[in-house]
């Protein structure tokens, strides 16, 4: 797996000719070098995210607090990523996007550290950190694949979404570990900074090596980037009020359904492993074979799939959760990092592709965070699960209009016809 995606992201293929060389590429440095750092970075997107629920308990227990108000930080969290992502295009263009990334994640590596004193004060400032550095630094990530890496936008975003996965699934496992072994859950959530500020000082010594970039006013002013804009915030707030949902309620949807904990736990774990091998090479194959519609249908249709099966048939002898989790996982970890590589393809420059990125992510994270908030409400409401799923399948169907409006995807555009202004939301990229 790990091949076929090096294959596609550096060899050449029928969709990717060589084209003349960039003035912006980063001299002395190969591509995988601008690649390992952007990976080293994304690793430590989603750590602090991660990392902070299994600790629930210990949080609750040693401040005595509610599990209400615990729980409450994490929204937050995800609140401030939203809040992080509106603002990121701005700061990049104003400080230039590779410093303002290495800022970023230094900012969610002081947040880490502030979290390590054990106080409700700590706590809350500390994730207000994470969150607003995690929402910038995956606007500007975006962006600065599109400067940097033009030629691979498809592979290299499934590439970092899964160096997240991986960070995140880490952080989450060895959460409670570490803790016993460093004295307490705020120490635990330190220690996330560590790899963090080691991330950072790779690539900052990275960037002294990279031709400036020009980070002018993005363009995504002209109607047809407002109108992109508008589509990808709806893509991306369907595919993660799906992702957010189920990872909130699927150990207890199907603990009501008469399945132990255990069980539970590793159904989500079998959801999270879904991920990986569908955000490595399902991007790459949308961008290697020209075709981002039909793959985005194809994750949706999975996600549906997943989440009728699940209501509707949840538990053996008929069909059982297995398979309706893998649909559901495989959906997740390619939808994500389709929403972003067709900002990338439908737009003329870094900036612009930033600014889009951003207002996208920015929608995304307030579904993410008040989505499993409102299914909440909905589950005490009723009693059940239905409402709730249904919510689900209403943000899909917001999702699949997105696709139909944005439209197919032949491709990036490359040499001087990518950087042209686009003729509308419908403007395919040149055939070569």
């Amino acid at each position: 797996m790990l091949r076929v995606f090096l294959m596609s992201t550096f060899l050449p293929g029928r969709s990717m000719p060589t084209s003349d060389p960039d003035p912006r590429a980063v001299p002395g440095a190969h591509p995988l070098v601008v690649l390992a750092g952007l990976l080293l970075l994304a690793v430590n997107l989603r750590s602090p995210l991660a990392g902070y629920p299994p600790l629930l308990g210990m949080v609750g227990r040693d401040l005595a607090a509610p599990a209400g108000l615990t729980g409450l930080v994490q929204s937050a969290v995800v609140l401030m990523m939203a809040a992080g992502s509106f603002a990121g295009s701005a700061i990049g263009a104003r400080f230039g996007r590779e410093r303002a990334l290495g800022a970023a994640v230094a900012l969610v590596a002081a947040g880490g550290l502030v979290r390590g004193v054990p106080s409700l004060a700590s706590l809350t400032a500390g994730s207000v950190l994470v969150g607003l550095g995690l929402g910038v630094a995956g606007v500007l990530l975006a962006g600065v694949v599109k400067d940097r890496l033009p030629g691979r936008v498809g592979a290299v975003t499934g590439g970092y979404v899964v160096a997240m996965m991986l960070g995140s699934t880490v952080a989450s496992a060895a959460a409670v570990p570490v803790a016993r072994v460093l004295g307490g859950w705020s120490l635990s959530l330190a220690a996330w900074a560590v790899p963090a500020l080691l991330a950072v000082v790779m690539w900052t010594v990275l960037v002294r090596r990279m031709t400036p970039t020009r980070t002018g006013r993005p363009s995504g002013a002209r109607p047809s980037c407002g109108r992109l804009r508008r589509w990808a915030a709806c893509y991306q707030g369907g595919t993660s009020l799906l992702v957010y949902g189920w990872s909130t309620w699927l150990p207890a949807y199907y603990a009501s359904h008469g399945i132990g904990a255990q069980h539970a736990g590793l159904l989500l774990a079998a959801w999270s492993l879904a991920h990986i091998p569908a955000g490595l090479l399902v991007p790459a194959l949308a961008e290697r074979r020209r075709r981002w519609r039909f793959w985005s249908t194809l994750m949706l249709a999975c996600a549906v799939t997943g989440t009728v099966g699940a209501l509707l048939l949840p538990v053996p002898p008929v069909v059982g959760p297995w398979p309706w989790v893998v649909l559901l996982g495989a959906a997740g970890g390619a939808g994500f990092p389709l929403g972003l590589a067709v900002i990338a393809w439908r737009t003329p420059d870094a900036g612009t592709s930033a600014a889009v990125s951003g207002f996208a992510l920015g929608a995304g994270y307030l579904a993410a965070g008040l989505g499993p908030l409102l299914m909440g409400l909905l589950i005490d409401a009723t009693g059940g699960y239905s409402a709730a799923i249904a919510l689900m399948l209403l943000a899909a169907a917001g999702q699949g209009l997105a696709i139909a409006r944005i439209g197919e995807v032949r491709g990036p555009a490359r040499g001087p016809e990518a950087r042209a202004p686009s003729a509308g939301l419908g403007v395919r990229a040149a055939r070569r």
